[in-house]
């Protein structure tokens, strides 16, 4: 009885620290794992939104880009530069709609010195956050 407990701890053991392994492994690769069952459907049609800028740093004022698409968000939706000022994210007065294949173009000007954290948010999405350091 004692042999099979020890044996059944050893292939528990061994299988949690290969399945560990190939855990750790996929999550390195960078590939993430796919979903299962109803989460899946979810993910597939929640609404996203992209955003690249075209500078890291700019002057005072200098007009820049952002642009970046839009996956299960209608064409012609509003979409709206946020600004990081404080500890809120607050609204600036640049909008742009979406074009009917999802793609959008913002220009930026910028008068607060420093880095600035800035985002675009719209039909239920809110893009990754976008850094810009203005000299």
């Amino acid at each position: 009885m004692d042999r099979f407990r020890r044996a059944s701890a050893a292939a528990l053991l061994t299988a949690v620290t290969l399945c560990g392994a190939v855990g750790a492994a996929a999550a390195s690769s960078g590939v993430p794992a796919p979903p299962s069952g109803e989460r899946a459907h979810d993910l597939a049609t929640r609404p996203a939104l992209s955003a690249h800028a075209t500078a890291r740093s700019v002057a005072a004022w200098e007009e820049f880009r952002i642009h970046g698409s839009a996956r299960n968000i209608g064409s012609g939706t509003r979409v709206t530069l946020q600004q990081k000022q404080g500890g809120r994210w607050v609204a600036l007065p640049a909008t742009v709609r979406t074009a009917r294949t999802g793609e959008y173009s913002l220009r930026v000007k910028l008068g607060i010195r420093g880095e600035n954290l800035l985002r675009l948010a719209g039909g239920g999405a809110v893009s990754p956050v976008v850094r810009i350091a203005v000299n």
